[in-house]
């Protein structure tokens, strides 16, 4: 497939005006030297501090800058799912605005899509100029369980400086905050070849993070919600029906062991309490009717799966 670009770098930018011309002559810099054709997609996230100005300045006196711009700040994954759907390149590549990812990475990454067939090449900051207390040590507890969860060996799962074949980027919807975890998206599409690079990370020039430890919290819980729905999103019986029967079971058995219990001291003429007399009867219970109330939570799920219009869309890769 001919692509009219060699590599596409979307950019969201929220309130960076300083660090946007420096940005875009050192991608200039390093990619002429090389010889790229390139555009730099430079998506304005309702920035108030005048960065579509910026924009629109570069734009101007540089024909490789294009830019868009929200009236409205809706978040990292929002500038990505737009950016990407206008992206043109063979290699698509993201990064942050802040001069904290360094452009001089570009070309081995390019390189590595194209010559040696990665689908994705993750940056990993392996020496990060972040706060160690409130960035790294956090940082690496959230990469250890998205590895873990995702099944993907990525030592920096968050990095903003990433490279996608072409195809990639088309065949996944980012939306939400799912940007941390496009990789998980990729795999779940059929894109297996994912690797990293150890990138050079430099400490931010101008301006402040827009990012706090609450990331880290709601990254977390957007990780088990993708993991949930990518497991079980075309088969949701199959987590609660089997939930919902194993609570049911277990409330029965309690039951029957509660009654059971209360007719052999009877028997044997010993003193017994009353089955409604004992907390373990009411645990029994809740038991069995929240294991009723899951297996019919299945079945409606799986109503609404089977009335998705997007329940046989399959990412086929050729026919012949």
């Amino acid at each position: 497939m001919e692509y009219p670009f060699d590599l596409s770098i979307i950019v969201p930018a929220y309130n960076e005006k300083e660090s946007l011309p420096e940005l875009i002559e050192w991608i200039g810099r390093v990619l002429g030297r090389e010889g790229r054709t390139y555009e730099v997609i430079i998506i304005d996230d309702g920035s108030t501090d005048g960065s579509w100005d910026t924009i629109l300045e570069l734009a101007a006196r540089d024909g490789h800058v294009h830019g868009i711009r929200f009236r409205r700040n809706y978040g990292k994954s929002a500038a990505l799912y737009c950016g990407f759907k206008q992206a043109a390149g063979r290699v698509v590549f993201t990064m942050d605005a802040d001069l904290q990812d360094s452009p001089d990475e570009l070309p081995e990454m390019y390189r590595m899509v194209t010559e040696e067939g990665w689908d994705i090449v993750s940056g990993w900051k392996q020496h990060r100029q972040d706060n160690k207390l409130t960035k790294n040590l956090p940082s690496k507890l959230y990469n250890a369980t998205a590895r873990w969860i995702t099944g993907i060996k990525l030592h920096d799962m968050n990095c903003g400086l990433k490279a996608y074949a072409n195809e990639v980027v088309k065949d996944i919807e980012v939306y939400g905050e799912m940007h941390r975890y496009i990789p998980y998206l990729a795999k779940n599409a059929g894109y297996t070849r994912i690797t990293e690079k150890p990138v050079h990370h430099q400490k931010r020039k101008y301006g402040v993070s827009k990012f706090g430890l609450e990331r880290f919290v709601n990254g977390f819980l957007d990780l088990l919600s993708l993991w949930f729905i990518s497991t079980f999103g075309k088969k949701p019986m199959h987590f609660f029906g089997y939930t919902g029967l194993f609570m049911f079971l277990v409330g029965f058995i309690m039951t029957i062991w509660i009654i059971v219990a209360k007719l052999v001291h009877q028997a044997a003429g010993t003193a017994f309490r009353a089955v409604t007399d004992q907390p373990l009867f009411y645990l029994a219970l809740v038991t069995v009717l929240t294991g009723v109330m899951l297996f019919l939570a299945g079945f409606i799920c799986e109503l609404i799966s089977r009335s998705n219009s997007d329940r046989n869309n399959y990412n086929i890769q050729d026919t012949i």
